[in-house]
């Protein structure tokens, strides 16, 4: 990493007078270097949660064929909370431990080990160990990126929230698309194998060797063009990592990212709590769609409405994210009650309303990282990321305990 960055700047020196009386190629090199990170922090984003998503509707589709007794999204939905809250619970105690490049090597190995596994299962035990893996694979990815982020400009955050969003919809409509084009679950999920791929040479041919610097907007990103991290230092070499905090410094910084998790927590919690509980039980029978078809229309319009606000930093900042904490709740308490007295007339109404529900969660998740990055210190900042990853993942666990009990309640009233 500051070899070759130091390597590049001494070429630049002996280039003498002719270099420095041409600024273009600093600038174009600045350029080239702004959306080489733009691109692999979108890229990683992307296949990171492309595989979890591609994997867990594969899981379903071959439970569903296993005759399994019981409810089956009880143990599939175990399997991938309970791998991603535990490394997110520890990931800022000892996670750092641990150099960036085998973390990502790991990620992408878990995520092809979860597609053969499911591929090639003829058990449920075989399928629940897919979705374990691709469980660790996103929840490790997830805390890693985000801490990387803390050496890069504010930038790469959008570009990361970005390509999360959209691997929901890329990678439900990829299987659903190969599925019915008549490929078998198996050789589809066999044919995704290249997203790790893809993921792995993002991270190591893509992104830039990160500097010391201050990650601040667009016009203070980094002032010469880097070389890809292959071949280069880790990024917990350079100075101002947060690998040197104390204990009693860690939690003083959790303590301050409280007002910022707190709100994201809740916002996953009313969120999910409609996508497991709910969703099933918005039907509308004056409609020529399907159960099963309103289904999947509600799971791709939320899916657009995440991928949009995940994508909006550039137009859209939000500091108060209190604000999308409660007016998700107020959806969820117009939705529950709906479930109860059937008083919404219409189901392009709960459309649009599961639509701004993505929207709000997009904006929710996007904003709160954005938010941590400009407002903690340097040497703060790739803990803070990886502790306030916690948030998504035990708003989910939270309202899994209540919704999906509650699902099977109001089932037993109809």
């Amino acid at each position: 990493m500051g070899g070759r960055a130091g390597s590049w700047r001494s070429l630049s020196d002996s280039e003498g007078e002719e270099t420095a009386s041409d600024p273009q190629p600093p600038l174009l090199d600045h350029q080239g270097a702004h959306w080489k990170n733009a691109v692999g922090f979108w890229l990683l984003g992307l296949c990171n949660n492309f595989s979890y998503v591609v994997m867990l509707s594969a899981a379903h589709d071959i439970l569903s064929h296993e005759r399994v007794p019981g409810n089956q999204s009880h143990a599939v939905l175990l399997a991938d909370i309970l791998p991603t809250f535990g490394i997110k619970l520890l990931a800022p105690l000892g996670l750092h431990m641990l150099p960036y490049s085998p973390r990502v090597l790991i990620s992408g190995l878990c995520a092809a080990g979860s597609f053969i596994l499911v591929a090639f299962s003829h058990s449920v035990g075989t399928s629940l160990c897919g979705v374990v893996l691709a469980s660790i694979s996103s929840g490790l990815g997830e805390v890693t990126f985000l801490s990387l982020t803390a050496f890069y400009p504010r930038a790469v955050i959008s570009w990361w929230s970005s390509g999360t969003g959209g691997a929901g919809l890329l990678g439900a409509l990829s299987y659903l698309g190969l599925t019915q084009a008549g490929l078998s679950p198996q050789h589809t999920l066999l044919s995704m194998l290249g997203i790790p791929v893809v993921l792995l040479a993002s991270y190591f041919l893509l992104l830039t060797s990160p500097e010391p610097q201050d990650p601040g907007g667009e016009a203070e990103a980094e002032t010469a063009a880097r070389q890809p991290l292959i071949g280069t230092e880790a990024p917990e070499s350079k100075p101002g990592c947060s690998s040197g905090l104390s204990l009693q410094e860690r939690w003083t910084v959790f303590k301050s990212l409280l007002q910022y998790i707190l709100p994201l927590v809740l916002v996953y919690f009313a969120e999910y709590f409609i996508n497991q509980g709910l969703f099933e039980l918005l039907f509308f029978r004056n409609t020529s769609l399907s159960h099963a078809q309103q289904y999947r229309w509600y799971q791709m319009l939320y899916q657009a409405g995440v991928f949009a606000s995940r994508s909006s930093l550039h137009c859209c900042r939000i500091h108060y994210t209190w604000a999308l904490a409660m007016l998700q709740c107020l959806n969820l308490a117009i939705l529950l009650a709906d479930t109860w007295f059937s008083f919404l007339p219409s189901i392009y109404l709960v459309f649009l309303i599961i639509l701004y529900e993505g929207l709000l969660g997009g904006a929710a998740y996007v904003n709160t990282f954005h938010n941590i990055a400009l407002e903690t210190s340097n040497e703060h900042r790739e803990f803070a990321m990886a502790a306030a990853c916690i948030s998504d993942t035990l708003g989910i666990s939270l309202s899994g305990l209540l919704a999906l009990p509650l699902h099977d309640f109001l089932c037993h009233l109809s």
